[in-house]
């Protein structure tokens, strides 16, 4: 039979419709997610340190990383082998499970159910991370920092309010017999709940498998670029794949060791992560220590809120930068910010609005390094591969960030909050030497 040749061919128009729809889908779902996951996390500190001490209230904040970042694992799996739809949902599923256990624990004051329940809570920022690499599936490359930093956006709408809830949350639960300070968290649950409904109902065809179908149809999906767009100049070509579809974390180790950019997108992803956890998750017990019960949670709100203000409502603008200037000098731009905001924080004493500016400079910096770092991994590895190697991203910001959360309680109770944000800048500098040294992005990685 004779082949039609002048059939039309399936190119990137094709997949236009569908990633306006992912788009608009994972913005709402990051929406109600970003109250779930600020409204518990904004309390979170305070509610470890009275249920189990100001010394372990660090501790608790570093498990609910930590289960972020390992839950990471098995949701990568899932996306690997069923797509980003299913995956999502179970991450979402899981911080809906801890945010009960949570709440169980504040009633009967049972530390390691608080520790277990902490831990779960994870799944829902595990959900929202991941949720930024479903945006760039089957996005063009040179929109691709501009979409992912709207997916990381769209977390402000909730979660610049979700912190002044807290006090509204706590009231209206108080009437179920609930606990001071364990109300945040069954709202929590609910968004939780909520956000896996939507997104096992709609996220239909799922962004992965439509770009996995189109790319082994030889389409040019992700690859081709409209003739009046041009890629920033360090926008990457990944190699041809060298993993199988489905590969773990420790294949895709093996792809990122011999990739520079994707080191250095690793590696930025990490270290802002790491600044900024171990800075805010002790703010809040700072700022109790000049404010008394009666409005801590207020002022603890607003200032959480201007920090989550500056974590999102630019990363649009991030976004632009990292697609006109490159990933590289964004990623620097960032580290610098981390280091302002550390200075800032630092010497700021008790004054509350001193350290509600160094935290606003936090969250700009974690903006700059968490967007442009994503978007240079995404695309500098291979496509067989991309979804381990964004899981092993999570799973080493995580475990980074973890550990910072961990040490802050004590380094808070051992020499205080100016120390704290000292060390935090130091953490810094292996980034700035990675950066200042990696081969400029479409070298050779001989030149390494």
């Amino acid at each position: 039979m004779a082949t039609d040749l002048t059939a039309p061919v399936r190119t990137v128009p094709d997949v236009g419709p569908i990633q306006r729809r992912t788009l608009r889908l994972l913005f709402a779902t990051q929406i109600i997610g970003g109250i779930g996951v600020t409204i518990g996390i904004s309390v979170g500190a305070l509610l470890a340190a009275r249920v189990a001490g100001t010394a372990v209230a660090g501790l608790a904040q570093s498990a609910a990383v930590v289960g972020g970042a390992l839950l990471a694992v098995p949701v990568t799996r899932i996306i690997n082998g069923h797509g980003r739809r299913p995956g999502l949902a179970v991450a979402y599923l899981a911080g809906t499970v801890g945010a009960v256990l949570v709440v169980v624990a504040t009633v009967t004051r049972l530390v390691p159910l608080l520790f277990l329940g902490m831990f779960f809570f994870g799944g829902g920022t595990a959900a929202g991370l991941q949720a930024r690499y479903a945006a760039v599936d089957l996005a063009e490359p040179a929109r691709r920092g501009r979409q992912l930093s709207v997916i990381v956006w769209a977390t402000t709408i909730g979660a610049v309010a979700a912190p002044n809830f807290a006090a509204l949350a706590d009231r209206t639960t108080s009437g179920w017999g609930l606990p001071p300070l364990a109300g945040p968290f069954a709202f929590s649950a609910a968004a939780f709940v909520l956000a896996a409904g939507v997104l096992l109902l709609l996220l239909r065809p799922d962004p992965l498998l439509t770009a996995r179908r189109l790319a082994a149809a030889e389409a040019p999906v992700v690859a081709a670029t409209p003739p009046d767009v041009t890629p920033p100049a360090d926008a990457v070509v990944p190699p041809a794949p060298t993993a199988r579809r489905g590969a773990g974390m420790r294949a895709a180790w093996q792809v990122v060791r011999g990739l520079p950019a994707a080191r250095l997108g690793i590696a930025a992803v990490a270290v802002g992560h790491v600044v900024m956890v171990a800075v805010m998750s002790m703010t809040p017990v700072r700022l109790g220590e000049s404010h008394g019960d009666a409005d801590v949670l207020r002022v603890v709100g607003i200032v959480l809120s201007l920090h989550i203000a500056g974590m999102y409502a630019l990363s649009p603008v991030v976004g632009w930068l990292t697609d006109r200037l490159g990933r590289r000098p964004v990623i620097l731009g960032g580290v610098a910010l981390l280091l302002a905001a550390c200075a800032v924080a630092g010497t700021a004493g008790h004054d509350t609005p001193l350290l509600s500016l160094g935290l606003v400079l936090l969250g700009l910096g974690w903006s700059g390094t968490m967007v442009a770092g994503s978007t240079l991994l995404s695309e500098a590895v291979p496509a067989a591969v991309r979804p381990s190697v964004q899981g092993l991203s999570d799973l080493t910001m995580g475990l980074a960030g973890a550990g910072a959360a961990a040490a802050s309680g004590f380094v808070m109770r051992a020499a205080g909050y100016p120390v704290l944000t000292l060390l935090a800048a130091i953490a810094v500098v292996p980034l700035v030497a990675l950066a200042l040294r990696s081969v400029p992005v479409g070298a050779p990685d001989e030149e390494d």
